[in-house]
């Protein structure tokens, strides 16, 4: 289901000369990076100690994906 909801973003996306899409996730969430890398998505950051999360600092990917123009 998410990678059909990536595939018609990209649509829109593209119709809508969008150039860049940014997203951030939870560094322990690996199954969504997963996603989001198999959907053409690249890490471009860390941010540490990004929230508190059950009383626990935890840091946060900043992904990005670019499209061609």
């Amino acid at each position: 289901m998410g990678s059909k909801l990536f595939s018609e973003l990209d649509i829109w996306a593209i119709e809508n000369k969008i150039t860049r899409l940014e997203l951030s996730v939870i560094c322990s969430n690996t199954i969504a990076k997963h996603l989001y890398e198999k959907n053409g998505f690249k890490v471009e950051g860390i941010k540490k100690n990004a929230m508190i999360i059950d009383g626990k600092y935890v840091d946060e990917f900043f992904m990005a994906k670019i499209y061609n123009s």
